[in-house]
Order: C-alpha cells, then structure tokens, then sequence
C-alpha cells in the first residue's frame, strides 16, 4: 500500500517528540555509563592530600568492564528450537546465521548491561526478501513508549546523525514504519523519488524488541549492571592516583647535602648545573672538608597502606558483582581446584544464566517477528521460539562425569548425540558428525557389489530379459 504524503499527522508528531524527549532525558546517564565502561571517566575529587593540578596522577582500574565483559562472554546461544521440537529448527537457525546474530548477540549483552537496556528490530530486506534484517540497535539511539497496561510497545524511534550532518530519524509504529528526516520546520518524512518513506506493513505490533537489564516492576528504562562496582571504582581511582602522587613525592628515598652552596655545583668547564641535573647526580664531590660538609639519606615512605586500601576495594569489588577475587588480581601460589572453581564462580554462574532466561525470552519475540516477515503468518499463539544457551560455568567435566558414572554403576547414561549436548555441540557440528558417521559405516565392497548388481539387472531390462520374480 502506497501513502502518498510527506507530513506527519498531528498523532504521529505527539510520538515524535515524546520519543526524543524520552532519548534525551537519558542521554546524560547513557554517556557517563559508557565513560566508566571505557575507563575514560574523570574523578570529581582526587583527594584531600592531592592537588588539583596533579590530575596528570590519576589511574583508573576498569572494573564495570571486567565484570560487564566476563559476565557476556558466558552467554553464548547454542541452538533455536521450536516448542516440542526434539532438534534445533532449521529455518530458525538459518535466520540466526543469515543475521549474523553469533556475533551480535553478545553486543546485545553487553550494551544491555552497559546502558540498562537495549533494543532489537525487525524488517523487510529488500535485497534478500527470504531472510528479514534483525538489527541490533544502540540505545543511545533508540527510545520507545510502553503501554503499562498492556505491557506492550505503542511505539519507538531510532534516531541518529548522518556523516554530512543530516539528522534522520525511523519511527516505528504498530501498523507502518516511517522514515524521517529534521528540517528547518522539524521533523518530516523522508521520501525520496519513487520512496515514500513508508511501509505500511499491517502486523499490528512495533517490529521492535525491548531488552531490560535487572528490570523493576513500573519501570521501562532498566538498571546498568554498573551501579554497584561504579562508587567502588571511583574510591579506588582516588587511592590509586595518591598512590601516583606518593610515588613521585615522597616514596623515593631523598638525600640532602649541608655546607654547599649552589654555585658549588659546576661542570668541568666551571658553569654552574641546573638544580635538577644537580640533584639526580650519580655522584656528589666537593673540595670541601667533611668536618664543613654533612651529606646524608632520607628514607623513602612506605606506601603498603594504599596497597591494603586497594585490596579493601577489590573485595568489596569481589562481593558486589560476584566475580571470584582472583579476578582482582589475587593471584595464589597454586591453582584452583575443579570444584573449587565451580563453587568460586557459582555466583557469577547465577547471574548469567538468570541473564540468559531474560534474553532468550527477548530473542524468541524477535525471531517470532522474523517468522511473520517471512512467512506473512505469526507463530502459533502459546508456543514462544526457545533458545538454548551454552553452560555458563567453567569447563571442569572430569569431576562430575566421574561422579555421575558411579552413580549410575558404570552403565553408560548418555547416547551419543545426548553426549553431544553435553559438550556443548552446536548443530553444524551435530551434522558434520553424523556425516561421518555415515561415511565411517559404509562398505565399500559391499556398495560395490551392490552397484553392479544393479548394473546387470539395469541390462537385462534394456535386453528384454528381466528376472522372474521368486516366491
């Protein structure tokens, strides 16, 4: 269906400004949550013993990106099903791949843990109208309106800057979606040539997915998984960068000399030295007798109050986010254990299969979406698209393998693509094997006899002398 039209309805404007409102109240949190992800923020207050030009001093450790990144890099999907599907669902996966979403869903997380939210969208690829686009969007980009009642999507705007400076905007709405583009007199929509700049899709819901990071009820705009580990952060910013400061001031061990005067100090031409150049000397000399001169050694400090300081926030660190405090850089003469690994990780383990339902969730109204693009029919209604995911935990099999074949009296308790499942086998892998598999269980003189056998009754048919059938 063709709109023919390039201004916007009155209703269309209202959910306009109402979405650059909403993207603009949060655009000043969005940009210091981003800062603190990339280690780039700035100290308010370096400290009551610093002064404020020895900010050259200050020393960030970055740890909102260590627990952002180490909780991600535990969410990996393993397989689209289908409800009641006993294997992975080809088309699903094929929407997966062609989307290249292997590589996107990870920046999914962690832009949902970066920011507190973030978004998915839906559409028609018109150079490949088999595979819909699925888009991961930046929510520094995106905003969206949510009907509390309904708890569903009204409506949601992408938002962003062309690179000659051109400010262009999509509106997406229940029924169309509407490309725009700012004016002198505000927002318009973007129609070019034979593009008007709308597709009048009739699906009856915004193509758009919304991702909440450690939602609360009433609540549409999520929570950074940074909060705890920010104040934390900045604190030990503050200790780091005195202990910069001690560094260069007080913790070099200092020597003085009493008796000379500066112009004592000379080279061999008899020009007197700069007081630095004095000073960092290798060695002092005078003609001067000892009983006239007194050099002697100041002790450096000792800066082992910061270090403790450091550790302290490090294990607070350690408490908050759930990541084991080795992570921290407590490091101990010998290795983990299995089991003590799995118990040291048990809550970050938690956290990130907890993420993982949430997200799987999410995925599966997105390839639901995906499906009524490319098939014009929605899914049946109560059976959501379910995605697995790997095991979030580190790898320490031998343990419990062990244990399980004890259990069962040393009987094996797995077949062999259940075995598969258990090592973490995604389905092309599932499909390479059984293929050699296959391969493996062919005989070739048996394939063989059986292909010229079929050759000499092929030409006994041709000949007129088929063979008489047996009773």
């Amino acid at each position: 269906m063709v709109v023919l039209r390039t201004k916007l309805t009155d209703d269309e404007r209202d959910m306009v400004n109402k979405l650059s409102g909403r993207l603009a109240n949060l655009s000043r949190d969005d940009k210091l949550y981003d800062s603190y992800y990339e280690g780039s923020q700035r100290l308010k207050h370096i400290g009551l013993a610093v002064p404020e030009e020895f900010r050259i001093f200050e020393l960030v450790a970055n740890w909102p990106r260590m627990y952002v990144d180490e909780v991600a890099r535990r969410q990996k999907v393993k397989s689209i099903y289908r409800p009641g599907a006993g294997k992975a669902d080809p088309d699903l996966q094929e929407a997966f791949h062609a989307n290249n979403l292997e590589a996107e869903v990870p920046i999914l997380a962690k832009e949902n843990m970066i920011f507190g939210r973030c978004f998915m969208t839906v559409g028609t690829n018109e150079d490949d109208p088999d595979h819909p686009l699925i888009t991961v969007e930046s929510p520094r980009q995106m905003s969206a309106l949510v009907n509390q009642r309904r708890r569903r999507m009204d409506a949601a705007m992408r938002r962003y800057q062309e690179q000659d400076g051109t400010q262009v905007a999509t509106l997406f709405l229940p029924d169309k979606t509407i490309q725009l583009t700012m004016s002198s007199n505000g927002w318009d929509i973007d129609a070019v040539g034979d593009d008007t700049g709308v597709d009048q899709h009739d699906l009856g819901k915004v193509p758009v997915v919304l991702f909440l990071n450690r939602r609360r009820l009433g609540k549409w705009h999520g929570t950074t998984e940074m909060a705890d580990v920010i104040p934390l952060t900045d604190a030990c910013a503050r200790a780091l960068t005195d202990l910069q400061y001690g560094v260069e001031t007080v913790a070099i061990q200092k020597r003085f000399v009493i008796g000379v005067a500066k112009g004592d100090f000379v080279d061999k031409d008899g020009n007197p030295l700069p007081a630095w150049q004095s000073y960092f000397d290798a060695l002092w000399a005078t003609q001067k007798s000892a009983k006239d001169v007194t050099v002697g050694q100041l002790p450096g400090a000792d800066l082992s109050n910061f270090h403790n300081t450091v550790k302290l926030y490090a294990e607070l660190a350690s408490s908050v986010t759930g990541l084991p405090f080795r992570y921290f850089g407590a490091n101990t003469a010998n290795p983990a254990a299995e089991g003590a690994i799995r118990a040291d990780e048990s809550r970050v383990v938690s956290n990130a299969e907890e993420k993982n339902a949430h997200l799987g969730v999410g995925l599966g109204w997105t390839l639901a979406l995906y499906e009524r693009f490319r098939t014009g029919n929605w899914p049946a209604p109560g059976e959501p698209v379910a995605v697995e995911w790997r095991d979030p935990a580190t790898p320490t099999r031998a343990e419990e393998a062990d244990a399980i074949q004890k259990l069962n009296g040393g009987t094996p308790v797995l077949s062999r693509e259940g075995s598969w499942d258990e090592m973490g086998w995604d389905e092309p892998r599932k499909v390479r094997e059984r293929a050699y598999f296959d391969a493996e269980a062919r005989d070739p003189a048996l394939e063989q006899f059986a292909a010229d056998l079929n050759t000499q009754q092929n030409a006994l048919v041709v000949n007129g002398n088929a063979p008489a059938s047996g009773n």
